[in-house]
Parts: structure tokens; sequence; C-alpha cells
């Protein structure tokens, strides 16, 4: 007996260099989750919230654009992500489409674009405000 299975969209915050993001609804298959990024995935899980970043494996190495900075808890960057990722949110054994509140959070965490210059032999990233 052949099961009809419906595929269902994925609500995610995409997150680009120099952009604001924006949710989007995408396909939750390793295809389009590559085709979104770039590249290889790679999961990420910064945050104590149910939420992974999936981010392009070899952004760095491929030189794609720094895109947004992870920091510790004293606001020190231990790593900067380079291209386009997602922000999705994590079910029991699979990625989940995030919530509105999880949408508003992550929204306003990476609100504004990072650009990032090396001072005195360390990374800064410095935020782009509009006026």
């Amino acid at each position: 007996m052949r099961r009809n299975t419906v595929n269902r969209l994925l609500t995610v915050l995409c997150v680009e260099p120099g952009a604001v993001p924006y949710e989007k609804s995408i396909d939750p298959g390793l295809e389009s989750l590559q085709s979104e990024i770039g590249g290889y995935i790679e999961c990420v899980y910064p945050y104590d919230d149910n939420v992974v970043l999936i981010v392009n494996e070899e952004g760095k190495i491929n030189g794609m654009e720094l895109n947004r900075s992870l920091c510790d808890e004293d606001g020190e960057i231990y790593d900067i992500i380079a291209g386009k990722f997602l922000v999705a949110g994590l079910s029991e054994d699979s990625f989940a489409s995030l919530d509105e509140e999880l949408i508003a959070k992550y929204k306003k965490l990476f609100e504004y674009p990072e650009v990032f210059v090396r001072i005195d032999g360390k990374i800064r990233s410095f935020r782009i405000i509009p006026d």
C-alpha cells in the first residue's frame, strides 16, 4: 500500500549579507535547502532556543561575503557566517517551521547587516543602521 505523503513547506528566516532578514516558505528537502544557501548545508546550534542555523558548509572557503557574527556571552566574536543562511525551527527529528515568536526574536537579533574589520589583530563587527 502506497502512502500519500504531503511535503509541507517550511517557514524559515533568510539572512543575507547586507540585507535585513525576511521570512520565506521553502520546501524542506535537502536539494531545496542547498539551493537556498548555495552549497552543502551545515547545521549550527548557537542558541538555547529550539532553532538551527542552516549555513553553507564551505562559505568561507569559497570566499562568500561575510554576513553575521556569532558572539559569546561577553559579546566576543567566536565565528562569522559567510553567505546567506537560514534560521529554522527544530522538531524531534527534523527541521520545523519557526513560530511567530521565534521569527520576531531572530529578525531582531539579525536585524542589521554587519561589516567586519581587523583592529589590533582582532576582528570586529559594526552594524549598518539605516538613517
